[in-house]
């Protein structure tokens, strides 16, 4: 029976030890999921698999050693698979590859929260575990069916082997342009230069003003665009332009940002805002702007607001953002994985985000991967 307290609410007995057990496990899963890519490309390839499995047992033990039983119970059954495809009694799949880099993308994300004191029920590791198990102890006949539930049951998404038998349906219409008249049409021409400036300035940001406004305007018309669509592109053109009145040495810096730099860095959605609101006609366009960096707890910045005083493009901004955020930070990853990765993350911070928009937000992605 599975331990649901361990899955759910564990308890942390070493928090240095959790710490250890965390470094060695950053470093074992790049080498498996370059091993799982090789698999794939060779799945008949036993040695392959026996270094999977010796990656994995190391794991296991150090999350007995460093008492990290949660990880303990979500290694076991993927060991258990393991030892059926290196004995020959079951053939490996895209859709059992699927599913162990989830179990492992679970693990790093429940780690990373228990490290951050936060809770780990969002996860559905209790989902997880028992269908590892069930897939461990399945007729091979039964594999390919149980992973798909598996999959479906734990991300809400289709996993990515059968993705091409949704090619049957209807496509989904591409967003209509707005349309755009008089002196905001010249506007927003401004906006959408000043975005590319932006860009050009790291090849990080490419594409980055794109990908946000095409997720921001389809989450707005999914929930019934209650939001202006053309504010809503002002504000999603213009939200990180105010980081170019900064110095370059705070916004690109690539290692820790000190207190003093943070502070600096906050300044910028109040000076992009400013902007806007001396422009006539996009006022509510730098609402949105000042207000993306507002959490739905009161822990934002830069004026602390919480819950409904935070307007509603500034809530399908802060999603779009970190979701945009998240996936390049996971872009090595692969698409799939760094989307579903950026999806968990955004649908764990029920503290961070608006929650009447994470379902209309998740549908958009939805189609996105099923397209």
């Amino acid at each position: 029976m599975t331990n649901i307290q361990l899955l759910t609410r564990p308890e942390i007995l070493d928090p240095e030890a959790l710490h250890e057990f965390f470094d060695a496990l950053t470093d074992y899963v790049p080498n498996i999921e370059r091993d799982m890519a090789r698999l794939g490309r060779e799945p008949a390839n036993r040695v392959v698999v026996a270094d999977i499995f010796r990656s994995l047992h190391n794991i296991k033990g150090d999350a007995a050693l460093c008492r990290v039983e949660t990880a303990v119970l979500i290694v076991h059954p993927i060991e258990s698979m393991l030892t059926r495809l290196r004995s020959g009694e079951i053939a490996y799949s895209s859709l059992l590859g699927e599913v162990m880099l989830l179990a492992l993308d679970r693990l790093e994300l429940a780690t990373e929260a228990l490290l951050a004191g936060r809770s780990i029920e969002h996860l559905r590791l209790v989902t997880l575990v028992e269908g590892l198990e069930q897939i461990s102890l399945a007729g091979p006949q039964d594999i390919d069916a149980t992973a798909i539930q598996l999959i479906k049951s734990v991300t809400g998404f289709q996993p990515r082997a059968v993705l091409h038998t949704l090619s049957e349906q209807p496509p989904v219409p591409a967003l209509a342009p707005v349309s755009h008249v008089g002196d905001r049409a010249a506007d927003l021409q401004l906006f959408h230069a000043l975005a590319q400036q932006f860009e050009a300035r790291s090849p990080l940001f490419a594409g980055r003003t794109a990908r946000v406004l095409q997720l921001a305007l389809d989450t707005n018309r999914a929930a019934g665009s209650p939001v202006d669509a053309v504010q809503l592109e002002a504000a999603a053109c213009m939200h990180d332009v105010g980081m170019m009145f900064l110095p370059e040495s705070i916004w690109l810096k690539v290692g820790k940002m000190s207190k003093t730099e943070h502070n600096r860095l906050h300044t910028h959605p109040g000076l992009t805002a400013d902007l806007l609101d001396r422009m006539d006609g996009w006022q509510e366009a730098a609402q949105i702007v000042r207000q993306h960096h507002e959490k739905w707890d009161g822990s934002g910045y830069p004026d602390g607001l919480r819950g409904d005083a935070i307007c509603a493009g500034a809530k399908i901004l802060a999603i779009v953002d970190a979701f945009e955020a998240v996936t390049l930070k996971h872009s090595s990853r692969g698409h799939k994985r760094s989307v579903l990765r950026a999806i968990a993350e955004v649908n764990a911070c029920d503290r961070q985000f608006a929650p009447e928009w994470i379902e209309p937000f998740n549908g958009v992605i939805r189609h996105m991967l099923e397209q």
